[in-house]
């Protein structure tokens, strides 16, 4: 049983949504009143490529993890579907996806992506967590997401294109910018995928990202979700792994100590240049039965 703040039992012995439980009919219908142009923006990065070409390197991920696959048959060789004839001499292409989302696409963590010892979020046995699939707190559990957004440009705020990869966010400069209501979507923008068009080793040399500290200044505010166009929230150093203590670590501080979501790998530029702090976000993941998490393409309504 952790012994720091968290939201264990606090929704119920059973509950598997974490700070998702929060978003009540009156919470969406408030955040709804966030939407004042009608202007949609997608907030995913492209998932582009085959084994067959380099395509699929051209997207920001994490190095050494399996990449997002895209294949299209226009005459059977792909796959055994095909290109099927549909009659009067017409033909159909069909895709076939191949997703990895953890670290290559725009993707939102289960609740069970992260542990400490035997227990998932909520004292769920983490020994639920199977090669087949977890059977407690899988992203099926998550639903349809809808919520104020609240964007946090951090770059912005410092005058600055994008962050250093060595710059982790405190949270006294979240505050500055705004300080959230219960049910809202924290959106963090570091700039960092910005990096991946200028030289890739740079991109791999590190990532800036939140403080533990900011960390739980979000959940203490009672964030539905966090969400960046970084790799893992947190920092990362050149390995690609974050450098705090393990109690500092914001996947286990958020997660699984108090059931908050993370999105990760978001594009937010157009976002930012559009200038709104607030906006009504959407996002609804793949309803994979005791998924870790899924690939989705998250909203931003003007």
């Amino acid at each position: 049983m952790v012994t720091e703040p968290n939201n264990w039992g606090r929704f119920g012995p059973d509950d598997q949504r974490g700070t998702l439980n929060l978003l009540t009919p009156a919470v969406v219908l408030d955040a709804l009143r966030s939407a004042v142009t009608g202007e949609v923006l997608s907030l995913a990065m492209p998932i582009r490529g085959a084994t067959s070409s380099p395509a699929p390197g051209t997207v920001p991920h994490l190095p050494g993890r399996p990449l997002p696959q895209h294949f299209m048959s226009v005459d059977g060789g792909d796959y055994a579907a095909g290109a099927r004839p549909i009659g009067a001499g017409l033909r159909v292409a069909d895709d076939a996806l191949i997703v990895t989302h953890h670290g290559t696409t725009t993707h939102m963590d289960a609740l069970c992506h992260m542990w400490s010892g035997d227990e998932l979020y909520n004292g769920h046995p983490a020994a639920r967590v199977r090669s087949y699939g977890a059977t407690r707190c899988g992203i099926e559990h998550v639903g349809g997401v809808v919520s104020r957004g609240v964007l946090y440009d951090v770059p912005r705020r410092l005058g600055l294109g994008h962050l250093p990869a060595d710059y982790r966010v405190p949270a006294a400069l979240l505050e500055e910018i705004a300080v959230p209501r219960p049910g809202d979507v924290a959106v963090i923008r570091t700039g960092w995928p910005l990096v991946w068009e200028r030289s890739r080793e740079e991109y791999w040399s590190g990532q800036p990202g939140l403080s533990a500290e900011a960390g739980r200044w979000l959940a203490a505010h009672d964030v539905a979700a966090v969400a960046a166009d970084n790799a893992a929230i947190g920092g990362l150093d050149a390995h690609g792994l974050a450098a705090e203590p393990i109690e500092d670590d914001l996947h286990l501080l958020l997660l699984h100590r108090h059931g908050v979501h993370l999105i990760e790998l978001l594009w937010l530029e157009e976002l930012a240049a559009a200038g709104r702090a607030e906006f009504v976000f959407v996002a609804a993941p793949l309803r994979v039965e005791g998924g870790t998490g899924s690939p989705l393409t998250p909203l931003a309504i003007l």
